[in-house]
């Protein structure tokens, strides 16, 4: 192995050793299984110091080049970063990019494709408050482990606020959760096997489908319509395969926007009964809701509705506290494999969320959200419709709006974005598939950033030859 190594660069070896091995194995060099030298030995050779190898090894393995081996060494991973295996789905270049609303390094970027509000809009001091008296309160709530199924103290406050949406759930029926993705989670590993049919919308959530992928289970794709899951397709989907589940937002669906109808969801909840499916609801956009709505746990006389719900979303992405509603045999059963994989989920958390709630400042904080996010939502729909974009449908609440430009490609949508300073999160990244997509995920949160306004403008301005 003959690596160059220029001391008079002013960039760091670390970072030379990284990527000269990077050069190598994508040039295959190194071929798949080829053991790389020791630490102690690629230090003698190349005349740096053992820390400087373990950071280069390290970078490789957490960008997918190699893997570590306890007790072996490095080694060049079977599969390189960017080759899809046969038996994975190839996804987008651009669905992949989707993860860089998470990514450091992108700061100076607005994120107008983001899932989630500015730090700006949150109720900072309320946390605060909420926070400060709970680590005033009883030490437990700083040390102890959280029950299996949650505090009690929270699932009755839970308990309350369902019930004013008329979901009948009592306490014993909540299980929290770190967040609606820690539900899915749960929920995929004890409801499903490897093989498995699911049904999931198109478009609809990325990280359920990278879930489902995870876990070998095999996705049926339901069009989203601007008033639920498209009917015809997923009744003959039922008679031809038999899924085992449905994956649905009923409320502001993620990325659309759209809500279900009465009609829609009775229909849904006759499909169930006639085919056997159940249904999984996530509603993690509850709390935004303005005006009446259609639930399908609402509805449902036969507890085939598992309800999900979170509070990320609306108080904190860094407080992961979330829940389920579901029959008590299977809450038992969630319970388990919760304590399980992770001892529970975080006392703290919790606590501070039940203080919130108890105190009324969650409540109130709510309120101001959803006032700022429908006048957001009317303006975005507006200058949308004003600079030549088209809209999938006009949301009633929520953050989203699926829209784009017709006659421009993602590739020259993300194109001017970068050049105003925007991120945008690929329509590609919804699709199952990871198919090319031209629709586009906008947050109005984020709609009337100086940024986001000029790029409208001009992203809607006819394209010339």
């Amino acid at each position: 192995m003959h690596l160059t190594l220029d001391r008079h660069q002013r960039t760091p070896l670390a970072q030379q050793l990284t990527e000269q091995l990077r050069h190598w194995i994508g040039q295959q060099r190194l071929r798949p299984g080829a053991r790389l030298p020791s630490i102690r030995a690629m230090a003698r050779e190349q005349a740096v110091s053992p820390s400087c190898v373990i950071e280069a090894y390290d970078r490789l393995v957490a960008e997918g080049w190699l893997v570590a081996r306890h007790g072996a060494g490095f080694f060049v991973a079977e599969r390189q970063p960017g080759a899809p295996d046969s038996a994975d789905v190839i996804w987008g270049e651009h669905a992949a990019g989707n993860w860089r609303q998470f990514r450091e390094g992108h700061d100076e970027l607005l994120k107008l494709g983001c899932g989630w509000l500015p730090v700006a809009w949150r109720a900072e001091a309320e946390l605060a408050q909420a926070v400060r008296q709970v680590s005033r309160g009883a030490p437990e709530a700083l040390f102890d482990y959280c029950p299996p199924q949650g505090l009690a103290s929270l699932r009755l406050q839970l308990h309350k606020g369902l019930a004013r949406l008329d979901i009948a759930a009592a306490p014993e029926r909540i299980l929290t959760t770190q967040g609606s993705s820690h539900a899915l989670d749960l929920l995929v590993r004890t409801l499903l096997a490897p093989g498995d049919t699911v049904l999931v919308e198109r478009p609809g959530y990325y990280n359920l489908y990278n879930l489902l992928r995870h876990h070998q289970v095999r996705m049926l794709e339901v069009p989203r319509t601007p008033t639920g899951p498209d009917l015809e397709v997923l009744q003959a989907l039922l008679v031809a395969h038999r899924p085992r589940c449905l994956f649905v937002n009923s409320l502001y669906q993620n990325p659309t926007g759209t809500s279900l109808t009465p009609k829609v969801a009775y229909r849904l909840l006759e499909l169930a009964r006639e085919h056997d499916l159940r249904i999984i609801e996530d509603d993690l956009y509850a709390d935004f809701q303005e005006g009446a709505a259609t639930r399908l746990a609402t509805l449902d006389s036969e507890q085939r509705v598992i309800y999900l719900g979170s509070l990320s979303k609306t108080l904190s992405s860094s407080l992961r506290v979330g829940y389920v509603v579901a029959d008590a045999p299977l809450i038992a059963r969630l319970a388990e494999l919760k304590m399980i994989s992770s001892i529970g989920t975080s006392r703290f958390a919790e606590q501070v969320v039940l203080q919130m709630l108890t105190t009324g400042s969650y409540r109130k904080s709510i309120q101001r959200l959803r006032l700022r996010l429908g006048q957001h939502m009317a303006k975005a729909l507006g200058q949308l419709e004003a600079c030549g974009w088209e809209v999938f449908c006009e949301p009633s609440g929520g953050m989203f709006v699926w829209a784009r430009v017709p006659g421009r490609s993602f590739e020259m949508l993300e194109q001017l974005a970068l050049e105003h300073a925007v991120l945008l999160t690929p329509g590609s990244a919804f699709d199952p598939q990871g198919r090319p997509d031209d629709w586009l995920r906008i947050n109005v949160a984020y709609g009337q950033d100086s940024r986001a306004q000029a790029f409208f403008r001009h992203a809607g301005r006819p394209v010339t030859a």
